[in-house]
């Protein structure tokens, strides 16, 4: 159902909620949604997906299962998504019979680099330079000067890679040809790597009707291509920066004719540039600080964008930290008796006797090493306040987060 020939009324509490996703971004959608009164539905085919146990109905099955779908549709005013490699053509198809935000197309460019990087570009928005290679044959069809002109670089592959999955680090045009080939020969993104000073992101949501909402800037730190820290306000951002990329992250939601909450983060360059990274359209790691540190949720705003009900404040009233929880923190402390393999629980006690932390765990039933386990939040009267305690918060879980 496209959203620009839609007669929108407000879906209001009390109705089903669709979510396509059973992960922890589903889980925390769940716990806003109903929050405002409305009863949420999983698809998912993990039976302890997170969202799924505390939906208030959990779809166990396959994305792209048939039933399943139009079961969901039927279900459900509205229906969105928490992760951007859920099938687009999935989404289409709930689209058939009921409102999906964001649309299958908007996914569907978040999906493949090579079609994201064209696009961002064609809204204004500045990106990296950068050589598309959709092929084996694409990749013997280029010149050695082609590829100079982009190096050195980092070749990414075009589909299925996050959190710095998929992606090689090349200098000259031969380890391109290897990389490349060590990939499979699929489509890939060679992108030049710039002098790079430091990285933020934009979170904004668009409503059915276009009225935007815009939260304040967020610096981030990541290691191995994983997101460890956000800060906000972003400490090294100037006024004329903050708006700069806010500019160009409502660019790009106007010209997607997006619907939803949508994070773009961005590079910026030592000479005080901006390039555009990536986009998700979906609540973002860098936004759980707003759970605790806003008038208005990144999971809150998610329903409204959905519902077709106002947007929210998206007002600071807090500086905030988020450190990140990965799997590894269970590993920490090992001795004799506690195997590197042995997994422990941390310190939560310790971490929650620390007055600016707010504990978000994800209800996943196995720590593993790199896995998304859950975050902390550290709200606090200054910003020195909340770093400070996020550092402290860091030393008892033994993260190294510079």
């Amino acid at each position: 159902m496209n959203p620009d020939t839609l007669p929108f009324s407000p879906i209001l509490p009390g109705a089903w909620l669709g979510m396509v996703g059973g992960g922890q971004l589903g889980r925390m959608f769940c716990f806003a949604a109903q929050a405002m009164g409305y009863r949420v539905a999983v698809l998912d085919p993990d039976v302890n997906s997170p969202a799924g146990a505390v939906a208030d109905r959990h779809i166990c099955a396959a994305y792209e299962d048939e039933t399943a779908l139009v079961e969901l549709a039927r279900l459900c005013a509205a229906v969105s998504t928490e992760f951007e490699n859920v099938p687009a053509a999935s989404l289409d198809f709930l689209a058939r019979t009921t409102f999906v935000s964001p649309a299958g197309r908007c996914v569907g460019i978040a999906q493949e680099r090579i079609a994201e990087k064209r696009f961002i570009a064609s809204a204004g928005v500045p990106v990296a330079p950068y050589v598309a290679i959709e092929s084996s044959e694409a990749l013997a069809a280029l010149d050695d000067a082609t590829l100079d002109a982009v190096l050195p670089g980092i070749l990414k592959t075009a589909r299925l890679g996050y959190d710095g999955k998929g992606q090689v680090r090349v200098n000259h045009a031969h380890e391109v040809r290897e990389a490349h080939a060590a990939l499979g020969g699929i489509a890939c993104v060679l992108e030049k790597r710039l002098p790079l000073k430091f990285e933020v992101s934009v979170l904004i949501a668009r409503g059915v009707n276009g009225t935007t909402a815009v939260y304040p800037l967020a610096q981030n730190i990541h290691r191995d291509g994983v997101l460890a820290l956000t800060t906000v306000p972003a400490p090294d951002a100037s006024e004329h920066l903050s708006a700069g990329a806010q500019q160009a992250a409502l660019q790009i939601a106007e010209k997607l004719g997006y619907v939803g909450v949508l994070c773009v983060e961005f590079f910026i360059l030592e000479d005080g540039s901006m390039v555009a990274n990536e986009m998700a359209p979906r609540p973002h790691n860098s936004g759980h600080y707003t759970v605790d540190a806003c008038a208005t949720s990144q999971f809150e705003q998610q329903v409204r964008a959905m519902t077709g009900m106002p947007l929210g404040d998206t007002r600071q009233h807090s500086p905030a930290v988020m450190l990140n929880l990965l799997g590894d923190v269970w590993f920490r402390e090992q001795n004799a008796s506690h195997p590197a393999s042995t997994a422990l629980t941390p310190p939560w006690a310790e971490v929650a006797a620390l007055p600016a932390a707010r504990l978000h765990l994800y209800g996943k039933e196995e720590a593993r090493r790199g896995r998304k386990m859950g975050h902390v939040n550290f709200t606090a009267a200054t910003l020195d306040e909340a770093c400070a305690a996020a550092n402290e918060c860091a030393r008892l879980l033994h993260i190294v987060t510079a």
